[in-house]
């Protein structure tokens, strides 16, 4: 058999190579890790002619926290406290992406009301996790306005989290064969108090950022990355369909009932900033579409948990009663149950693209191997593509288009 021959971007060669002696108009500076445009502790080496970007060699690990090992030693249903601190914007995403392998390894086909609940809280995450991308990456330009504006609406949603878990950015709601406990009876009410007010924030966000031709300038054909090369680069999420590649796993391999619910996936084709930008603006139009079907369907009544006999709780008086937040969390949280040997890949579509979880059992109560595929990783692996040959203050525009999340990266 012929082996097959592997292109490797040109940028990435560049990445590797004993880096060229320097000319005299030419000097390297250090992008960070301090500093706040670059969304976290991030470093960026720059070679720099004057203004103009020659080469730039992203530099992480200041943020490394050894989650995948802590992983590895909790119990099946603990890890769900660790996941949510990975990409701490995304972190129903992260537990959903953990639950699903999990449950893909046991069998285990959970209750269609638990499949509603965690599409909903999911995308309301995906609209705060998209409303901090919004102002961070506007004020990164110059718009200071425009970060009041959506932190504002955010807290709306926090207060949503608070509301159903009790906590507002590491929830840990989601468990293997569930939710910790059913939605509170005036959840759906609020939850739809804010999905109606929604749109009009929407408008007033696009007339404040998206039609400002100051805004514009600075993001059209900046950063502009090729539909080949972002295949390439193996990119994801908002990143590649704003390079014009149709490809969201939640319809293309669909999971916790997406493909049954109505909504469109935003493509752009210019592969700049801009293109980036406006994807995620119409994103969050689409997440708030999923999200009053979600809350429609919820209406009904039903159980919050499988009924496999691995993942009930012990019948106990108590639980016959209301019984007390604290204790139910900590009863789900103790529960040791072990999975059968075996090991699975499990993706979703998390705010910032693909993250999957590779998940490993050896017959035990603890996994034995995880290891995931973080979205933020990937992506930034091909900032240098985008910022090589362009100007240092375009660099920063750059970092805010593709939104990454450091914990994401380091891990």
């Amino acid at each position: 058999m012929q082996a097959k021959e592997i292109v490797v971007p040109t940028s990435a060669i560049s990445m590797l190579r004993k880096p060229d002696p320097l000319s005299d108009t030419q000097m390297t500076v250090s992008m960070g890790p301090q500093h706040p445009s670059t969304h976290g502790v991030l470093r960026l080496e720059l070679v720099l002619d004057g203004e103009t970007v020659i080469r730039a060699i992203p530099d992480i690990g200041y943020l490394h926290t050894g989650i995948e090992k802590t992983m590895e030693k909790e119990k099946w249903q603990q890890v769900v406290t660790v996941t949510c601190r990975m990409d701490y914007l995304n972190s129903s995403g992260n537990d959903l992406g953990y639950v699903l392998a999990v449950e893909k390894l046991m069998g285990v086909e959970v209750p269609k009301r638990v499949q509603d609940i965690r599409v909903l809280l999911t995308e309301l995450n995906r609209i705060t996790s998209h409303l901090v991308w919004f102002g961070t990456h506007a004020m990164d330009i110059g718009a200071m306005t425009a970060f009041f504006y959506a932190f504002t609406q955010r807290e709306k949603g926090l207060d949503l989290f608070e509301c159903v878990s009790g906590a507002r950015l590491h929830q840990s709601y989601f468990v293997v064969g569930g939710v910790r406990w059913d939605l509170p009876p005036n959840f759906l009410d609020l939850m739809t108090e804010f999905l109606d007010g929604f749109p009009a924030f929407l408008d007033e966000c696009k007339r404040l950022v998206t039609g400002n031709k100051i805004f514009q300038r600075r993001t059209k054909g900046v950063g502009v990355i090729t539909k080949e090369a972002a295949i390439d680069w193996a990119l994801s999420g908002p990143t590649v369909r704003g390079s014009g590649v149709n490809w969201d796993i939640r319809k293309s391999e669909p999971y916790s009932g997406y493909d049954t619910y109505d909504f469109n996936v935003p493509v752009y084709s210019d592969g700049d900033v801009w293109s980036r930008y406006l994807v995620r603006m119409d994103e969050m139009e689409e997440s708030w579409k999923i999200c009053k079907q979600a809350v429609e369907r919820l209406r009904e009544p039903g159980p919050f948990m499988s009924d496999h006999p691995k993942l009930k709780l012990p019948e106990r008086d108590l639980m016959k009663q209301h019984i007390d937040v604290m204790i139910h969390h900590f009863l789900l949280a103790s529960e040791g149950f072990t999975v059968p040997v075996g090991e699975v890949y499990q993706s979703i579509e998390s705010a910032r693209g693909e993250i999957g979880f590779y998940v490993v059992s050896d017959g035990g109560e603890r996994p034995y191997r995880v290891r995931v595929r973080a979205p933020s990783y990937v992506n930034l692996s091909a900032l240098p593509a985008m910022v090589e040959g362009s100007l240092i203050a375009d660099v920063v525009a750059v970092i805010g288009s593709i939104d990454i999340v450091l914990g994401d990266v380091d891990r």
